[in-house]
């Protein structure tokens, strides 16, 4: 543990039900420091200090501009409803605050450019909360991806991540609102599903997506059930893209089906499977199961487990917090390798929105 004087002190906007997880991860990570929590009430801040494990010294301000004027503030987690995400991360970064924001990040390509650009200007470091990137297995199991003599070259990648919210969630739930979470489904889990599928082709960005048809859309336009098809270039390009050529994805999120957090990639000498790739079901240990066969023979399946310290959350705070303090102490730039995951990502939902938007007709990404 870090001493109080060296630890990155965080402010939390909001008391979303996800900032109680990060309240959480926050005083996990040694060098991190729940400082302030800011709410439309100050009774609101307060009382959740007191039920997250805030220290007795933290503030609890009424207002989101009271928590951005402290100057003891380092660094601000914003979990508010996507809407308010390009207003309230522009504010965080132009008071020189570090800015990590829950995901999806912005509604769409233009307002997180916008974001990213604050950020920049203002020489403060970003990071989007997909907090699985985080875990040791993630590491692990890209080394596997990587490598060509066990793995092969990838050709089909497939992510979901679904729910079952339930009667009162798809009728009160902010992710089915449309002057709140616009993006529903699409922008709440299929964000999870496409940076998986990034993740899992280095993040070269595909060259099409298509949208499944037959989504399921509420009355007010929200999508609540969605899938797609990513398309890497075709054959003609193999001899400049060769580790990426001939490649497809697919992905489907949901607020209607039981819970699943399933990824496939299947390489042409080993596949990998992994059923809680967001959300390990054990924080102290995750597994992955990977599967050869040559021919027709009996496939070899292995399940490969990782050990994790702290929960993947925690993870992320810490790193986060290691290049604030790097920015902070030692006069280093802010790393802006997040910014393009988050913005690569961003590209690709806005892509698969576009296509439903369309009639399902393919759209290019054009980067």
């Amino acid at each position: 543990m870090e001493s109080a004087e060296t630890q990155i002190r965080f402010g939390i906007l909001g008391c979303a039900q996800i900032a109680k997880k990060l309240s959480r991860a926050i005083t996990l990570a040694p060098n991190a420091a729940l400082y302030a929590v800011a709410s439309r009430s100050s009774d609101k801040a307060k009382a959740f200090a007191a039920a997250n494990g805030f220290p007795p010294s933290a503030k609890a301000y009424g207002s989101y501009e009271a928590l951005l004027d402290d100057p003891d503030v380092d660094a601000v987690y914003v979990p508010l409803p996507t809407s308010l995400h390009r207003q309230w991360a522009v504010k965080v970064a132009e008071k020189k605050k570090h800015v990590l924001l829950e995901k999806p990040v912005a509604l769409n390509a233009a307002e997180l450019e916008e974001i990213l650009a604050a950020c920049e200007s203002n020489g403060v470091q970003f990071m989007d909360a997909t907090m699985w990137m985080h875990h040791p297995r993630t590491a692990v199991m890209k080394e596997l991806l990587d490598d060509s003599e066990r793995f092969g070259e990838i050709k089909v990648i497939h992510s979901t991540f679904t729910f079952a919210g339930g009667p009162d969630f798809l009728t009160d739930n902010i992710r089915v609102s449309p002057h709140l979470d616009a993006l529903g489904a699409l922008g709440d889990v299929g964000w999870y599903c496409i940076r998986s599928i990034l993740w899992a082709a280095s993040y070269h960005l595909p060259q099409t997506a298509v949208a499944s048809r037959n989504p399921v859309i509420n009355d007010a336009g929200v999508i609540l059930s969605c899938g797609a098809s990513l398309y890497w270039p075709d054959g003609k390009f193999t001899e400049i893209l060769t580790n990426i050529s001939n490649k497809v994805a697919t992905f489907h999120c949901s607020f209607f089906t039981s819970l699943s957090l399933d990824l496939t990639v299947l390489g042409t000498k080993s596949s990998l499977r992994v059923n809680d790739y967001a959300g390990p079901l054990d924080e102290k240990a995750a597994s992955f199961h990977v599967t050869t066969q040559f021919g027709f023979g009996k496939p070899l399946v292995k399940e490969e487990w990782v050990a994790c310290e702290s929960p993947q959350e925690a993870g992320m705070v810490g790193e986060f917090a290691r290049l604030v303090a790097g920015i902070k102490r030692n006069g280093c730039k802010p790393e802006k390798e997040w910014g393009v995951l988050s913005w690569k990502t961003q590209v690709v939902l806005d892509a698969v929105k576009a296509s439903i938007d369309r009639g399902f007709e393919p759209v290019e990404i054009v980067t």
